[in-house]
């Protein structure tokens, strides 16, 4: 079954899929920009480092609970104009957090960067989604993984470059006028992309309907349980490599980027190589091997080496991050046919929700347990949940397209 709008007839990807990945490659500029300088807001402000990780966690937190009206808005009101606006937003956020005058107005500036951002990348993902059927959907959203991962590279590596010789402030001046410059960009290069239409007009017991459908697919609790994981156990400990690494003699917040770019390395290594993965080690080889990769990484990690060794394990964890991340993705955009741009919201919602309580769990785990003993339990932890998904995430035909609509 192939809902309207679909390239399904041709074998290459669409063009407007190069307009999406600009979306989310300028979103996601900022997502890790403030982790190599965490430690000199942290000087500036006199905080901890534990309460400056807060900038990290309640941005997370602000983007995890718009989203599901993020993705409400995006099936009706347009998915392409929503992301244009929220592109603006987070500049306008940006360029404001550069000027603060304290933690507490820095700390509103990132609630604003994390509304922004949380319109992007889940409507990306949903557009993404509507273009392609599923046989192509899993290269697609590799795709804008790909504008995702170049936008976490270029804004963790650059911000410490950038932090060393204009400070925090620099690194939030600079991305916010790159931010606007590619909203702008976006806007224009929409207009002549074929994009998909909206999906709906304003009706609140659609969107009930919608909902409805989305949680009587068994795959729902699975996949959104598994994202909330993720994201504690692998984004929870980025606010912490810097501290790790100062702890370690190593002062430059360059390097502090360069460990935290690998991450986004491995994943543009992942986008470049699932069409290759995929077919030689099917999903459930995917889920495995991503799970235990990561596990192995946080291991390495844990027995702290020198930063040349911590990036190149960056690098393999950001790749077997994406090797399950991606497939549980795809499972997530097969929930249901009518109303994906909220499917994909609510899971993006438990991903960043999981980055929310990421840098709270850590910080508690390192206060109270130490590195090795809270390390060697998030690397179980992604060990396990590969090993889980494998058995128990099954495909199964989107709700709607079985029984038909959801009944109020």
């Amino acid at each position: 079954m192939q809902p309207a709008g679909r390239a399904a007839s041709s074998s290459r990807l669409p063009p407007a899929l190069n307009i999406i990945a600009l979306s989310s490659f300028a979103a996601s500029l900022s997502t890790r920009a403030l982790d190599p300088v965490l430690p000199r807001i942290a000087d500036e402000f006199s905080v901890t480092i534990t309460t400056a990780a807060g900038l990290a966690a309640v941005t997370a937190f602000t983007f995890a609970v718009v989203q599901p009206a993020i993705g409400a808005l995006g099936d009706l009101f347009g998915k392409a104009r929503l992301m244009i606006v929220c592109l603006a937003l987070l500049g306008f956020a940006s360029l404001l957090g550069a000027l603060s005058s304290s933690f507490t107005v820095l700390f509103v500036c990132r609630i604003l960067a994390g509304i922004g951002s949380g319109g992007v990348f889940p409507v990306a993902l949903g557009l993404a989604s509507d273009l392609v059927t599923v046989d192509r959907r899993q290269v697609a959203i590799g795709r804008v993984l790909g504008g995702s991962m170049a936008g976490n590279l270029l804004g963790a590596s650059a911000s410490g470059v950038i932090g060393d010789f204009l400070g925090w402030r620099g690194v939030l001046a600079i991305l916010g006028v790159l931010v606007m410059i590619a909203a702008i960009a976006v806007a224009f290069g929409a207009r002549g992309a074929k994009m998909p239409p909206r999906s709906a007009e304003m009706d609140l017991p659609a969107l009930r309907r919608g909902y409805r459908t989305i949680f009587s697919n068994p795959n729902a609790a699975i996949c959104f349980t598994a994202v909330l994981i993720e994201g504690t156990c692998v984004m929870g400990v980025f606010p912490y490599v810097a501290a790790f690494l100062h702890e370690q003699g190593e002062q430059s917040l360059a390097i502090a980027g360069l460990v935290i770019a690998g991450f986004a390395i491995g994943g543009l290594i992942y986008t470049l190589t699932v069409s290759q993965l995929l077919p030689r080690l099917g999903t459930t080889g995917m889920m495995i091997g991503g799970g235990l990769l990561v596990a192995l990484q946080l291991a390495a990690i844990m027995l702290g080496p020198h930063w040349q060794a911590q990036m190149f394990a960056f690098v393999l964890m950001g790749m077997g991050f994406y090797m399950l991340h991606g497939c549980i993705q795809v499972f997530a955009s097969e929930l249901t046919e009518t109303a994906r741009g909220t499917a994909m919201s609510l899971h993006s919602f438990f991903f960043f929700m999981g980055q929310t309580t990421g840098p709270i769990a850590y910080g508690f785990g390192l206060s109270h347990l130490g590195k090795i003993a809270t390390l060697t339990l998030t690397a179980l932890t992604m060990a396990t949940l590969g090993i889980v998904l494998a058995r128990i995430l099954k495909p199964r035909p989107p709700a709607d397209a079985v029984a038909g609509e959801v009944p109020l």
